[in-house]
């Protein structure tokens, strides 16, 4: 695989599908992908992910290597799980078989704007309870480099949309399954 951008979005392409990005479901939507990292760069897409307090997400690396940790240097659970919208990883990874896919663990068709769903808003799929991040999802060079500067320049400038997705800590233990519904609480 390639982690240059191949047929990026352009800023065109981009500004042109924001009408139908902010048209997305508001208080359910579709799980569409799911998602595992059992290493860095590597991805898995099961049709069932289960998440637990203690672990995260089973199979995935994250949280036993985490980019944010609490002061005792344990993983912080506000980065247990990461959420995308569908029609925005839909319309950036354009090349699925030669660009890595970001590596959230849910793809959903709703919308996650703050404005909808603010930090400590609860959100259920399958039998497992979220809790939306009060930590920004910026988006990495990693998200640059795949997805090209004009992708990364428009999740920059429109971030209180979190189309680069957000990061959610888990309140209760359960397993989620492609096609189950997230839906705000």
């Amino acid at each position: 695989m390639t982690l240059s951008p191949v047929n990026p979005a352009s800023a065109e392409d981009l500004a042109d599908a924001l009408p139908a990005i902010l048209a997305a479901p508001q208080d359910a939507g579709e799980v569409r992908l799911l998602c595992a990292r059992p290493q860095p760069n590597a991805r898995s897409f099961p049709d069932r992910v289960v998440l637990t307090r203690a672990g995260g997400v089973a199979g995935d690396f994250e949280m036993a290597r985490p980019w944010l940790t609490l002061p005792d240097g344990t993983a912080d659970p506000r980065i247990q799980v990461a959420l995308i919208a569908w029609r925005v990883l839909d319309l950036v990874w354009r090349a699925r078989d030669r660009i890595p896919h970001p590596g959230d663990t849910l793809a959903v068709d709703m919308a996650l704007t703050e404005a909808l769903l603010p930090a400590g808003t609860l959100l259920a799929a399958g039998s497992a309870v979220l809790r939306v991040s009060d930590v920004r999802n910026d988006g990495c060079a990693k998200w640059k480099v795949r997805y090209g500067k004009a992708a990364f320049d428009w999740t920059v400038a429109h971030a209180p949309l979190r189309l680069r997705g957000m990061f959610c800590s888990i309140e209760q233990d359960g397993e989620i399954r492609l096609g189950d519904r997230l839906r705000r609480l």
